[in-house]
């Protein structure tokens, strides 16, 4: 009785495991549109096995990139584009290329200069000057020159076979590696595919002339500019038009002018809110008698750190006090303080207001892109055309460069609020409110303290490059050690930029250990 169980249970394993293929192989079909029955096969033979599995398609190595790109495997095509390219343009270029074409320019610029040096000696002859072995040395010495690039020519063009040859073995390895990669990497596309049915499938006849083109145009440009070079100028260098440039810049000015001229109130009233959030921090840091802040800040660490974090500060205050640096420290903790805060007060709710809101964080993106790969001598150009020199702008260009980091990883966070959690919540009558104070924001907390730190460091970066334009403190040690070569300095006020860092950090941040 129970053999016979067993019987049926592995008969209905062998139905299953038939049904399964007989699935996976209509799909293959489905998937590969043409030479079904090749790609069944092949990849029935690398979804056996865990481990790259061997096999050959030869159709892919002829055709090459043109064959991934009409696959959809662009990624693929391009690696395989970039080899073809080298090796058809050592192929070109040693067969027919001109390999000495650089060699004979300098010789017939040599030769210019030669001409002119004879004329000068046989003056000098005619005169009977002083100056008649100068010259003759000179003319021996470039006619030296030019039979030594002769030879070098001459050794380049002896060289084009094996140029070709090299070209040639390329062209063949790389063939080869795309013929033992193609069915492997569409076997791959093949399993997306079944997770995600809206990957293209088949092999698109539009895709591959496409591809076809763009291969076509890359190996001709790059055959006729390695190849034979000076040939077609354009493809050294790129048609440029000075008016254009100069109207761009024209437009860029009388738009900041109008800008500056219209935007007064506004900007006057922007630097006045942040002088005065910056003037209350100086006071308290650096009005203060020394000791009463050493212990508010130690203080601070000590509840949002812990006690070894207050050790450290205490240390990091010392350092600053015992070697001189204490009102220059506290200074640059008022402008970090000042930017990172403002920075983390508009990142926070902007990130948490995005969240939600795919449109609105479509938009804000590109202009967060821009303020962080946007150098930093670059935006602080308008910065000071709006806001002038000082602490305000320094301010402000600190909160550009390092504002972006809080928002991006506010919604990261809170996008990554498992929804399960949130219906559970909604179901049991929870609130809006109620989601995001005690749903919402307390799972997403360890992405914004990361937010909080990274923005706290880039303010950090900005301290020297700040001092620039009028912002005081340690960045300006470092400005002068820069200036004067002073590294003992600069080091020392490093070091303070960095204690400040890490004591704000750790206030800020809180996670009591």
């Amino acid at each position: 009785m129970n053999s016979r169980k067993i019987d049926i249970l592995d008969m209905l394993d062998r139905n299953d495991a038939v049904d399964y293929k007989k699935d996976r192989d209509e799909a293959i079909r489905t998937f590969v549109e043409t030479s079904q029955e090749y790609y069944v096969e092949q990849f029935s033979k690398i979804g056996a096995r865990s481990k790259f599995t061997l096999t050959y398609n030869w159709f892919a190595g002829l055709l090459g990139p043109v064959w991934f790109g009409a696959r959809g495997l662009w990624s693929w095509a391009l690696a395989f584009l970039i080899l073809e390219t080298i090796a058809f343009v050592q192929i070109v270029r040693g067969s027919f290329g001109d390999l000495s074409a650089e060699a004979w320019l300098r010789i017939a610029s040599i030769e210019n200069t030669l001409e002119l040096r004879r004329k000068q000696l046989a003056s000098a002859i005619e005169k009977g000057t002083e100056k008649i072995d100068v010259y003759r040395r000179a003319v021996e010495s470039l006619e030296n020159n030019i039979e030594g690039i002769k030879e070098e020519a001459l050794a380049l063009d002896e060289q084009g076979i094996w140029i070709a040859l090299t070209g040639l073995l390329l062209l063949v390895l790389a063939k080869f590696a795309q013929s033992i990669f193609a069915n492997w990497a569409l076997e791959r596309r093949f399993s997306e595919w079944r997770s995600d049915p809206s990957i293209r499938t088949g092999f698109s006849i539009l895709a591959c002339a496409v591809s076809l083109i763009f291969m076509g145009l890359v190996v001709v440009a790059a055959v006729i500019h390695y190849s034979f070079p000076n040939r077609l100028e354009f493809l050294a260098d790129f048609p440029t038009n000075p008016d254009l440039r100069l109207g761009a810049i024209g437009y860029v000015e009388r738009f900041f002018e109008y800008c500056v001229l219209n935007g007064e109130a506004f900007f006057d009233a922007i630097t006045r809110f942040i002088r005065m959030i910056l003037d209350a921090l100086e006071t308290i840091f650096v009005g203060t008698p020394w000791i009463v802040v050493a212990s508010l800040l130690i203080l601070l660490t000590h509840l949002s750190a812990g006690p070894r974090m207050a050790i450290y500060t205490a240390a990091f205050l010392s350092y600053m006090g015992l070697l001189g640096f204490w009102e220059k420290a506290m200074t640059t903790l008022a402008l970090l303080g000042t930017a990172a805060c403002l920075s983390i007060i508009i990142g926070i709710p902007l990130g948490m207001f995005c969240a939600r809101r795919q449109r609105l964080y479509s938009v804000i993106q590109p202009i967060m892109d821009f303020m962080q790969t946007m150098p930093a001598f670059v935006f602080m150009i308008p910065v000071i055309a709006f806001f002038g020199t000082g602490k305000p702008a320094a301010v402000v260009t600190t909160m550009i460069f390092g504002g972006t980091p809080v928002v991006r990883l506010t919604v990261l966070g809170l996008r990554g609020v498992p929804e399960s959690v949130r219906e559970a919540a909604a179901s049991f009558g929870a609130s809006k409110w109620y989601l995001l104070t005690k749903v919402d924001l307390p799972l997403a907390a360890p992405s914004i303290r990361a937010g909080v730190n990274q923005t706290i460091m880039l303010s950090l970066a900005m301290v020297v490059v700040a001092s620039l334009i009028g912002a005081k403190g340690l960045g300006e040690d470092v400005l002068e050690a820069l200036q004067y070569a002073n590294v003992g300095q600069g080091i020392l006020a490093g070091f303070c930029i960095l204690f400040c860092a890490m004591i704000l950090d750790r206030i800020v941040q809180g996670g009591r250990r």
